[in-house]
């Protein structure tokens, strides 16, 4: 279950959110903390599992590939990544989403800065992206591809490109 925050401005996206799930049945609570600028590339991210022995970390971005860790050292590894995809929320699906601006079964290929949840474990993925159905105003469908490790799933977003049905993973309760 997710509680996401979301601010848009003309300063670019703010998102904050508490995540609460399992990974091989054992239970987590993740905080984590997005910036982007206008064009939905990724700032900063902050990510933090909270319980017994809370651990976090914080990376930050230029917007063109650079990386950083919490204390201001280069990690290279993620160089040319510009999303980053933290593995316990959808939210992470909807930036490259945005930023890419694909057209109806037009594709691109990604490296981000993947998160692994809940052990912190950060490292760069490649991931496609696939116009299934361009967003609208009934929302839109995207084929998503960690060509990494062979995952694909099949995304329906609304029409602000956020993710309303991860297939086995995610699935957003209307408002009430």
């Amino acid at each position: 279950m997710e509680s996401l925050r979301l601010i848009e401005d003309a300063a670019g996206v703010s998102a904050e959110s508490v995540v609460i799930g399992s990974v091989d049945g054992e239970p987590f609570r993740v905080r984590y903390e997005i910036d982007c600028d206008r064009r939905h590339r990724v700032q900063r991210v902050e990510v933090a599992v909270l319980g017994r022995e809370s651990t976090s970390i914080t990376l930050r971005a230029d917007g063109n590939g650079n990386w950083t860790d919490g204390r201001g050292r280069e990690v290279p590894s993620l160089d040319g990544c510009i999303d980053v995809d933290v593995s316990a929320t959808p939210f992470s699906n909807t930036l490259p989403i945005r930023r890419l601006e694909l057209d109806g079964n037009e594709s691109a290929e990604i490296r981000v800065a993947y998160v692994s949840v809940p052990d912190l474990r950060v490292e760069a993925a490649s991931q496609r992206y696939t116009c299934l159905d361009p967003i609208d105003e009934d929302g839109g469908r995207y084929r998503y591809e960690n060509t990494s490790s062979g995952f694909t799933a099949e995304l329906s977003v609304d029409r602000d490109g956020l993710v309303v049905d991860y297939p086995e993973l995610f699935d957003r309760v209307p408002p009430r």
